[in-house]
C-alpha cells in the first residue's frame, strides 16, 4: 500500500525523487505553483519543457495526462508536470482532476520515482473547490497498491492552512 503523508509547505522545497507540477497547457510556466516550480528550478525546466513541445506535444500537454522533465536547481530529481481541469458547475469534470493524480503515478513509475510530492491539483487558479479537490485526490490515491504502482510515498504537499484542513478531512472521511 502506498504510505501517503500530509504537510503544508513549499512544494519546491521537497526532497522527494518527484514532485507535481499543476501545470498549464503550454509546458511553459504561469503562475502558483507551476510559476514557483519554474523559478525556484531555473531555466533548466524551462528548456525541458521547450524541447518537449518542439517534439512530442506542439500543441501542448493534454487536460489530465502527465509529463516528466529535469527538476533543475529544485531537491528533487524530476517534475512531472500534469494540467488539471478547470472547474465547471455544468460539466463534471471529476475524472479528468482523478487522470492527473493516476497519471503522473504512472509517470513516477517509468522513471522508477518511489517518493512522490503533490500540490492540490486544479485548487488554485482553475477554480476547484478545495474539499471536493481533497475528496478526488484521496480517493484516487489512497487506495492504491502494488503493482498499481512502485511509489511508495505520496506527500501531499498543501500550501496553506486552509488546503491543509480540506486535505486532513477528506483523509479522515476516507478511512473514517
Amino acid at each position: 500500500m502506498v504510505r501517503i503523508e500530509l504537510v503544508q509547505g513549499d512544494i519546491t522545497d521537497e526532497r522527494v525523487d518527484a514532485i507535481v507540477n499543476a501545470a498549464n497547457s503550454s509546458l511553459l510556466g504561469g503562475g502558483g505553483v507551476d510559476g514557483a516550480i519554474h523559478r525556484k528550478g531555473g531555466p533548466a525546466i524551462l528548456a525541458a519543457c521547450r524541447d518537449l513541445r518542439a517534439s512530442h506535444y506542439g500543441r501542448g500537454l493534454a487536460t489530465g495526462q502527465a509529463v516528466a522533465t529535469t527538476a533543475g536547481d529544485l531537491a528533487a530529481h524530476w517534475v512531472i508536470h500534469t494540467v488539471g481541469p478547470v472547474w465547471s458547475k455544468d460539466e463534471d469534470r471529476s475524472a479528468l482532476l482523478a487522470s492527473c493524480y493516476r497519471e503522473s503515478l504512472r509517470a513516477a513509475d517509468r522513471l522508477g520515482a518511489r517518493t512522490i510530492a503533490f500540490p492540490a491539483i486544479s485548487a488554485g487558479t482553475f477554480g476547484w473547490p478545495l474539499d471536493d479537490a481533497a475528496r478526488i485526490a484521496v480517493q484516487t490515491v489512497a487506495p492504491l497498491r502494488a503493482p498499481e504502482t512502485a511509489v511508495e510515498l505520496v506527500r501531499f504537499v498543501l500550501f496553506d492552512a486552509a488546503a491543509f484542513a480540506s486535505f486532513t478531512q477528506a483523509w479522515e472521511d476516507y478511512y473514517g
